[in-house]
């Protein structure tokens, strides 16, 4: 028997995941909440093997949730369900122990199975989800980190073009060029117009 704590800040979802459980005759639903305010309170008394975290909650959040479960309680298997695929929350939920990430459109029997791959070790994710994790870990050869703007600003400094050359040729400011370097430097992790040109040869 497989038990089953879920936290959803809607009513009407946490009543479905109650309902579609209790068809599954391995599968016990223990309890729910809107949010994680009293989760450390809930995993004691309730002692799930797999808990269904909702990220966006009011007061306090899935994501902060699941690194209290996970520190205290860290055999217990998280399996995060959201209604999209933001990237940013997929990595931080994966990287602070996330057994698996599901989408809540996905069908009642990806949900089960969901359930039960993490219960048993492995790492549930809907495709969508696993298409981010392939492309965040792939090699970047080109500039799709940056805007268009950016691609611009970064190119002509690359050909040894002024802060004010470069704006006298994109038409726009001194000032917008200067914020658009810094935001460069920002997503590239860089500190140096050197490491951006570099960076720019190396990857175009």
């Amino acid at each position: 028997m497989i038990r089953i704590f879920a936290y959803d800040d809607s009513r009407e979802r946490l009543h479905s995941l109650q309902a579609l459980i209790s068809l599954s005759d391995h599968l016990e639903y223990l309890g729910d909440a809107e949010n994680c305010e009293n989760v450390l309170v809930e995993m004691i008394k309730f002692t799930p093997d797999v808990v269904l975290m909702d990220i966006n909650m009011p007061i306090v959040d899935g994501i902060e949730g699941l690194k209290i479960i996970k520190s205290k309680f860290p055999h217990i298997k998280v399996l995060i369900q959201t209604a999209f695929d933001d990237s940013d929350k997929i990595f931080e939920s994966i990287s602070n122990g996330a057994s698996g990430y599901i989408l809540k459109s996905d069908s009642p029997t990806k949900i089960l199975q969901a359930i039960e791959e993490v219960y048993q070790g492995g790492a549930a994710m809907n495709p969508a989800i696993a298409k981010c994790v392939l492309d965040y870990f792939s090699p970047k050869k080109n500039l799709d980190i940056l805007t268009v703007k950016e691609q611009e600003v970064l190119k002509s400094l690359a050909q040894g073009n002024s802060y004010k050359m470069v704006a006298d040729q994109l038409g726009v400011s001194y000032s917008t060029v200067n914020s658009h370097t810094k935001h460069i430097y920002e997503k590239l992790h860089i500190s140096s117009l050197g490491e951006a040109i570099a960076w720019y040869y190396k990857n175009t």
